[in-house]
């Protein structure tokens, strides 16, 4: 195993580095006789790229999708499908002064002990970069999925720093660099604007959901659907931390409150976060993850080189003050790759059972509990 292969009858192998010719994907095993063009995926990687806020990293991305093979007369023929995304705008040279220093935080020392050689323009293997070919794989799931069962992705931030943000709309959303559920993002701005002026950065709350989801996905012991959540969640860059449902709030939560009751119409809470026993109610999937400060900052820190002296490291260059901002819609497609990867074992081992089982949503103020 090498870690650069995800799911298994959905699979999706990641390729490139931050500052090479091009990064990409193959997926392997997308149902045949589907719809797909660059413009399915191309969406989602605008809503990623770089570039587009004065709050994300200036690296001038287009990210335009190619797709090289795997689709015949505009649909998919079940062959892998390649997809190539050029790099137009790496700067080198900002990395040339730490080629030979360990940045804290940074991927840089644990690289090294293990491969004895490590690419440091702007992380090389190890940047977040490399999540845009999985937006890319997960824009091609989330169709099938919504072709299939109309199971619909969406992702917000609900807290940056030591701001929480509240819910007030979906809608919201699309219309602020933050992916912030508010109208009025005057705040972060200023927050944001105030952290770059520091030399500093933060970290971000991320909520993630899976509307219309089948029942019986997952599996009963080591391939639970939340454990494989929480397994593609943790491989998102930056991610410390993944809450399903209620998540650590179910510490305090008593089992005559955090149990969610069954009714004749359907689930009355969604404690558990559209999982029970590994296995999806029908329920939104909900999940919530923790992402750390990023880790290339212009503020002097402590640090040691290659050769163990003691250096103090500043790494220059174009970086996120959060690398939360841009993570929504690189949670959505994990989310969406671990759902289908599950539906297609559903499909494999019990035919199309699951497709019959209308989804059981909450009612809605109680679900207003989760937002």
């Amino acid at each position: 195993m090498s870690g650069n292969t995800f799911g298994n009858l959905f699979a999706v192998t990641n390729f490139g580095e931050s500052h090479g010719p091009a990064i990409g994907c193959v997926i392997d095993g997308c149902p045949p006789g589907m719809a797909l063009t660059e413009a399915d995926i191309q969406g989602d990687l605008d809503r990623r790229r770089p570039g587009t806020s004065r709050h994300v990293t200036q690296r001038n991305e287009p990210d335009a999708v190619q797709i090289l093979s795997g689709v015949y007369q505009g649909k998919t023929t079940g062959t892998p499908i390649a997809l190539l995304i050029q790099n137009t705008d790496q700067r080198s040279k900002d990395y040339g002064a730490i080629a030979e220093q360990f940045r804290p935080g940074h991927a840089d020392f644990s690289y090294w002990k293990k491969y004895g050689i490590r690419d440091p323009r702007g992380g090389g293997r190890s940047s977040a970069r490399l999540t845009a070919p999985m937006v890319a794989a997960g824009a091609v799931a989330k169709k099938w999925l919504f072709e299939k069962y109309g199971t619909v992705f969406r992702g917000c931030m609900t807290q940056i720093g030591e701001i929480a943000i509240p819910f007030e709309d979906w809608q919201h959303v699309p219309n602020n660099p933050f992916f912030a559920p508010v109208a009025d993002v005057a705040a972060l701005e200023a927050y944001m604007d105030a952290l770059r002026k520091a030399g500093d950065s933060c970290g971000a709350r991320i909520r993630v959901t899976a509307s219309k989801v089948p029942v019986g996905l997952g599996e009963p012991l080591f391939d639970k659907l939340d454990a494989d959540i929480a397994f593609a969640m943790m491989g998102i860059n930056a991610v410390k931390g993944v809450e399903i449902g209620a998540g650590f709030g179910s510490v305090t939560q008593r089992g005559t409150t955090h149990g969610d009751s069954i009714t004749p119409t359907g689930f009355a809470s969604n404690n558990a976060g559209g999982v029970l026993g590994g296995i999806s109610t029908g329920q939104d999937l909900e999940v919530s993850i923790a992402i750390k400060p990023t880790s290339s900052i212009i503020s002097p820190r402590q640090s040691v080189d290659v050769n163990n002296q003691p250096v103090e490291v500043v790494t220059k260059g174009r970086h996120d003050p959060c690398v939360g901002i841009r993570a929504t819609p690189i949670a959505e497609a994990m989310l969406a790759l671990v759902v289908i990867e599950h539906a297609l074992r559903q499909r494999a081992q019990n035919g199309d059972r699951g497709d019959s089982a209308a989804p059981t949503e909450a009612p809605a103020a109680l679900q207003a509990s989760f937002l």
